[in-house]
Parts: structure tokens; sequence; C-alpha cells
């Protein structure tokens, strides 16, 4: 089980609106996104993309690789599928 720190963080994560898209967008994926990719999407600033996805690696949803010049962002299903538990423990 995760611990409630953990879970603070992930929560906190996913408390904006830009976030859930971002990670909505892999559901439509097989694979990976890149941050053009998800400027593009969210019409936002390079720098508040910049910002959503930092936090969202912060939190450990997503991992980030370098390819080249480019940043490519996975979706880390073993840290997501922990917290979706750890948040169904709470009904138990």
């Amino acid at each position: 089980m995760m611990d409630n720190k953990k879970i603070e963080k992930i929560s906190r994560a996913l408390s904006d609106a830009s976030r859930i898209t971002i990670l909505q967008q892999f559901k439509k994926r097989d694979d990976c996104l890149y941050c053009a990719e998800v400027h593009d999407i969210l019409d936002l600033t390079q720098p508040s993309v910049s910002h959503h996805l930092k936090q969202l690696v912060e939190a450990e949803l997503l991992l980030a690789e370098k390819e080249g010049r480019n940043l490519k962002y996975v979706l880390n299903e073993q840290v997501l599928n922990e917290y979706i538990s750890s948040l169904n423990d709470l009904k138990k």
C-alpha cells in the first residue's frame, strides 16, 4: 500500500483540470506524449505546459525520457494503479 504522503502528492497533482486532460491523452495513445503534443492539446503557453508536466513527473505519474533534444513522457501505470488501489482501500 502507498504511504499517505505519496497519496497526498498524487492527489495534489491531479487537482488541476489541465493535468487530468494530459493523463486522459494517454488513454488515446499506446505509448508516449511529447511536450509539443501536450502544448497543442492544451493550448497553453510553453511554460504552463512544462509546469503541469513537471508536477505529474514529481508525483511519479509520468516518467520523462530524454530523446535527443526532446522529452518523451510515458504514463507510469504502476504508480497510477497503486494510487487507485489505495483509494479503493478507503472504501473497505
